[in-house]
């Protein structure tokens, strides 16, 4: 049987159609091809932008945890303050106070002292010293601690001691800051019964004192023997003076050295005697 021949324009026609059909799956391949690679690309894109938006995300969570930590550190400082001012409850501020303050006995003689650094640097007044060979340090939690002493400024009766170790200390605060009417507590050991307090307030601010400086908290909480070398704290549980004496036959008329000088004496005594300041 014999077999049509396909002519010469039909197989042109063939050929053509044939030559468009393979570009056309080309063509299609190309565009699927560059199709994928840009979606890959988006996709990379939104995972690094995802990734991104998380890392930045826990940055946030961070911070906001952080600042709520801060928010309720501060705002517990205040409810404690709000109620030492308004109901004269100085209960919490007492108990972080107390761990910062130290029973001073020597061989002869009993007083009070307050830690200034968180190394162990102690101040009291120099004459609870007056004639011990041998000092201690009782601490709130009752472990005795040996001291060195370091030296001291006789006009102002403040020594400077230290015991070693980390401990609780107290801040000491701007004296210049204080104003007449303003609530404060006395910690010491009067009579040996440690860590007492009694409250107060100031009752005048720069009087003079026994060595003609005007450099003394004149207040009404009330002192006894024991109480020389305590701190005088405000509402915040901040230091503002060093209880030095009291005038006999008065009623309660206290005087504590203001804590500016407190701080400038303590300097002044580590730069004499160890070459260096501490506060």
């Amino acid at each position: 049987m014999i077999q049509p021949q396909l002519k010469t324009h039909h197989k042109i026609m063939i050929g053509s159609m044939s030559f468009i059909i393979i570009v056309t799956l080309i063509v299609n391949s190309i565009f699927v091809y560059m199709l994928f690679i840009k979606m890959n690309m988006n996709y990379e894109e939104l995972n690094t932008k995802i990734q991104n938006a998380q890392t930045q995300n826990q940055e946030r969570y961070s911070e906001l945890a952080l600042t709520l930590a801060q928010t309720e550190e501060t705002l517990g400082k205040s409810i404690e303050q709000l109620k030492a001012t308004t109901s004269a409850d100085f209960s919490g501020i007492i108990e972080r106070a107390v761990t910062g303050v130290v029973t001073i006995k020597t061989d002869v003689a009993q007083g009070t002292g307050f830690i200034i650094t968180e190394d162990g640097y102690i101040v009291t007044n120099a004459h609870v010293l007056v004639g011990g060979k041998e000092i201690q340090a009782i601490t709130s939690n009752q472990k005795v601690n040996n001291v060195d002493f370091i030296g001291y400024n006789g006009d102002l009766d403040i020594a400077l001691l230290k015991m070693e170790g980390n401990f609780p200390n107290l801040e000491l605060g701007d004296s210049n800051n204080l104003q007449v009417g303003e609530k404060i507590i006395a910690i010491g050991n009067p009579f040996g019964l440690q860590f007492s307090v009694s409250e107060g307030i100031v009752s005048g601010i720069h009087r003079t004192g026994l060595n003609e400086l005007n450099i003394y908290v004149q207040h009404d909480a009330a002192l006894n023997s024991g109480n020389s070398g305590g701190p005088l704290i405000n509402k915040e549980g901040i230091v503002v003076g060093m209880n030095n004496f009291k005038v006999s036959g008065g009623e309660n008329l206290g005087f504590a050295l203001e804590s500016n000088y407190i701080k400038s004496t303590a300097n002044s005594i580590a730069t004499y005697q160890l070459n260096k300041t501490i506060l």
